[in-house]
């Protein structure tokens, strides 16, 4: 495992080199921007071959979202901070929304997960297992109760997939001109907010529909 490159000081254990080609990527992140850093660009920040990080990371794909994943939970703290002091479940998710998209664009790491930047992430971002997780955890951490609202485990996939793709929506196409963070926030207390909080379960299959 030692092998050449690694400027001269190659990784004890293979923990160890995964995290070097993180931090690696992070360093060209910071540097590159999303859209243009490649596995050559981590490879010779490291003094490695690609095949050496191919074989921790099969892809560029692999490795790029690994680097976003790896700096989700302090963005995390930060949603739920911003969003501590409301108690009303629509206005926590647009206050968290509308922080989203601020911040989100300003942490080359953090907007991969949306794909916002790599064409190449653009088909598996929205919708992709690590977007999904992104997703659930951020609305976990509000002060909601999702299972008192009614919100069952598919219904609660349906809110992440529809807020993913309005933050994705919002973010390739902001308006003419873009709205200021109040002007949104008020947008989506009028829009999505009641959809939110007066969320109604779907009713059981085989239950009477209301007035039959």
């Amino acid at each position: 495992m030692a092998g050449r490159g690694w400027k001269g000081q190659p990784p004890r254990t293979e923990e160890e080199a995964r995290q070097r080609i993180l931090e690696a990527a992070n360093r060209c992140l910071d540097r590159y921007g999303p859209a243009k850093t490649s596995l050559s660009d981590v490879a010779a920040e490291l003094g490695v071959t690609r095949q050496t990080v191919y074989r921790h990371f099969p892809s560029t794909t692999d490795l790029l979202l690994a680097s976003a994943v790896a700096s989700v939970e302090p963005f995390l703290d930060r949603v739920a901070e911003h969003c501590a002091s409301l108690s009303d479940p629509g206005e926590i998710v647009v206050a968290g929304l509308v922080y989203i998209l601020r911040h989100l664009p300003e942490d080359p790491r953090l907007s991969l997960l949306l794909a916002v930047d790599r064409a190449d992430l653009f088909t598996v971002g929205i919708t992709s297992p690590t977007a999904f997780e992104f997703g659930r955890a951020i609305l976990r951490r509000y002060p909601v109760d999702w299972d008192a609202l009614g919100y069952g485990e598919e219904e609660f996939d349906e809110l992440v997939e529809y807020l993913l793709r309005l933050v994705q929506s919002l973010m390739i196409d902001p308006g003419r001109p873009p709205r200021s963070p109040e002007d949104l926030t008020r947008f989506l207390n009028r829009w999505l907010a009641p959809a939110v909080t007066r969320f109604s379960p779907r009713p059981e299959e085989g239950a009477a529909s209301p007035g039959a």
